[in-house]
């Protein structure tokens, strides 16, 4: 295996999980056909992931457990914490200084980690 393709997320309720996404984090919906999925980029930039319908019964299951997607930014991290902060975004901790750089996570509704990377 060389990279990974493509990521997508199984949410409880896609509308709920796609305001977040859209208006909370401010990634780019794309348009699609497919209405059990919304696929997004982030600040035009390159990345891109999706959250889902389920594919299977989600009842009585810790979705975000052991999961975390990191998303690289160009802005400062502390600027990105402030906008997320009045937002009202749930975030996990405070800024941390990693090998890579500046790192800050917030949860999304089902649990799941959404890290914010300041590169060095």
């Amino acid at each position: 295996m060389r990279k990974l393709e493509f990521a997508s997320l199984q949410v409880r309720d896609l509308e709920t999980s796609k305001a977040f996404y859209t208006n909370k984090l401010g990634f780019e919906a794309l348009e699609t056909k497919n209405p059990d999925a919304v696929i997004f980029k982030y600040q035009q930039g390159e990345a891109s992931f999706a959250i889902r319908k389920p594919l299977g019964n989600l009842d009585h299951k810790e979705l975000g457990t052991g999961v975390a997607l990191w998303f690289a930014i160009d802005e400062k991290i502390e600027d990105l914490q402030a906008a997320f902060l009045e937002a009202k975004v749930s975030i996990s901790g405070e800024i941390m200084d990693t090998p890579f750089g500046k790192t800050l996570n917030v949860i999304d509704p089902d649990g799941y980690k959404i890290t914010f990377l300041e590169a060095k």
